[in-house]
């Protein structure tokens, strides 16, 4: 079965990103948006959704300058909740509809979601994935631009 959404503990994945908004509070709205940017990139490089999942609980959130869009959800938890209980139910409820990954670095969010069926990644692991993609993606762009730009140049 195919993974049918990606979800990701937001701070969990920002704690282990350190290249990501250097110098930054890792709580910071500049890392919250610098994580979204990347992670919006390789949300399109793969076609996947993606559910990034923010602990919000008492604190007050600041806009982010990306909107949520089904493609790429940000969702806070609510007041008493935390974002591991946001992607375990939202793994449990989704199960009908295919595999969910997990993107965490706490070892009981990922064995609750592995017992649900889907499927879990810890950060590191995770990190690299999107890396590699994306430089992928990058390559295969500028390929593709040289070779687009040599066929211009010999219908002149």
């Amino acid at each position: 079965m195919a993974v049918i959404r990606i979800l990701v503990d937001g701070y969990s994945l920002l704690h282990q990103w350190t290249e990501i908004a250097p110098g930054k509070p890792r709580f910071s709205a500049a890392a919250r948006d610098e994580l979204i940017r990347r992670l919006t990139l390789y949300r399109d490089s793969i076609g996947t959704p993606i559910t990034i999942v923010f602990d919000g609980a008492g604190q007050t959130v600041e806009t982010s300058q990306f909107p949520s869009t089904p493609e790429l959800e940000i969702v806070y938890s609510r007041s008493g909740q935390t974002a591991d209980q946001v992607i375990e139910r939202v793994a449990a409820l989704m199960q009908p509809f295919g595999e969910v990954l997990a993107v965490t670095d706490d070892n009981a969010e990922r064995d609750t979601v592995l017992s649900l069926g889907g499927m879990a990644s810890s950060c590191l692991n995770f990190i690299n994935e999107v890396e590699n993609t994306l430089a992928d993606f990058q390559r295969d762009m500028k390929k593709y631009n040289r070779t687009e730009k040599d066929r211009f140049k010999q219908r002149k």
